[in-house]
Order: structure tokens, then sequence, then C-alpha cells
């Protein structure tokens, strides 16, 4: 499983059209060239003990991970940092649409938003992600 960011518009200034290098190795081929990967490795929290635990006593994660949270229904959902020792990138997802980005600080963050989904990221990775970008979880078995 993979999660994958498809922005709405992109306005924001593109690196490679300016020097002509390659694009990034995580940005998909063909038709999708706005759609990166932010997550290789994406682990389910799907039942009551993962999703109370979440990130609690991990002391990092891969760059490549991310952690999701899928719930039956879209309500507004708590995220907070006790006993997490490291900075996150939290996404609240309603349908694949994203509502909120918030980067969560060890230990004192909480934030709170509807959500049908929540991904956890390594700090910085959804530094790109904004309020109405498409954010959804992909099969990678079946590319």
């Amino acid at each position: 499983m993979r999660l994958v960011h498809d922005p709405v518009s992109d306005t924001r200034p593109n690196p490679d059209a300016e020097t002509g290098s390659d694009p990034d190795a995580d940005t998909l081929a063909g038709g999708d060239a706005d759609r990166t990967v932010l997550a290789t490795t994406v682990d389910l929290a799907d039942s009551i003990v993962s999703q109370t635990r979440g990130l609690m006593f991990c002391r990092s994660i891969p760059a490549d991970y991310a952690l999701a949270f899928q719930f039956g229904s879209t309500k507004t959902r708590d995220l907070h940092m006790l006993f997490v020792f490291f900075p996150i990138d939290a996404v609240w997802i309603v349908d694949g649409v994203v509502q909120r980005v918030e980067t969560l600080r060890p230990w004192r963050g909480f934030a709170r938003e509807e959500a049908n989904l929540i991904a956890e990221l390594p700090a910085g990775t959804a530094a790109d992600v904004e309020p109405g970008d498409r954010l959804v979880l992909e099969d990678d078995r079946n590319r």
C-alpha cells in the first residue's frame, strides 16, 4: 500500500521546470505528473488497540512511512502527541479530500478536525499538501 498526493491545482513553483533536471523519483510517470508518492510503506491502524497506540513509544519512523487511521464514518477526530518522541505531519481527509494539514510537536502537540481517514507521516513530508488536495491510499500490488 502507498499514500499518493494529487494536488488540486499546481500553482506552486516547479524547480524542475526551470532547471530541466529529471523529476523526483517519487513523482508518478504518465499523465499523473503532478501526483507524488508520499509513503511507500503504509501501516493501517485498523483495530482499537492499534488506533489507541498510534505512534506512541516509537523512537522514529522511516522517511517513506505513513500510519493510516481508516474510519467507517466522518466525524471530528483528535490526535495527541503524548509519548511520541518526534514531530509528525498529520493530515485529516474526508473522502480523499484533504481537510487539514498540521505539523505536531513531540509530547505537546494536539489537533482535531473532521475526517474519515487520518495519515501520520514524518515531519516535512506533507509540506506541499494543502486543504482541497486529494490524498489517497492505493494498493501497490496491482500496479
